[in-house]
């Protein structure tokens, strides 16, 4: 189960829904979580105060950890945490890249969702790590198919 917040009306809403069901339904994964469309302005916000730097990012998660600590109710989906999205950083990305505005939310959506899952890198190296290198397996068996 998720949440869509797009205060500032920057989506397709049905859209994003179709994607997060397929990449959900791809991972087996069935946990609670939120996404935030917003603004450079906002996400550099939440980057300085939140990770100390100054800076807009394209993509933020705050990840809830279940567990021993914080265990699911019984009958209750765990949840996850939540993922904010820069859309300005989207559109730069998606220029940068030369890939489709489509292309990049839907591998910001897998990003954002690995990350939930617990996955992390150190650098963004598409060549040698682990998680970039899952996320973009899926998203050539996901949005290329």
């Amino acid at each position: 189960m998720y949440s869509i917040e797009d205060e500032h009306g920057m989506i397709d809403e049905k859209a994003v829904k179709d994607s997060l069901d397929r990449i959900l339904s791809y991972l087996g994964e069935d946990g609670e979580f939120s996404v935030h469309f917003v603004s450079d302005d906002e996400i550099q916000a939440l980057n300085r105060d939140y990770r100390g730097k100054d800076e807009p990012t394209d993509i933020l998660t705050f990840r809830i950890l279940d567990g021993e600590e914080f265990p699911a109710f019984p009958g209750e989906e765990k949840e996850l945490g939540d993922m904010f999205i820069s859309m300005d950083a989207m559109g730069r990305n998606a220029e940068a890249f030369s890939v489709a505005s489509e292309e990049e939310l839907f591998r910001l959506l897998v990003h954002g969702i690995l990350h939930l899952e617990g996955y992390d890198h150190e650098t963004n190296d598409f060549q040698s790590e682990p998680m970039l290198i899952r996320q973009e397996e899926i998203v050539r068996n996901l949005y290329h198919r």
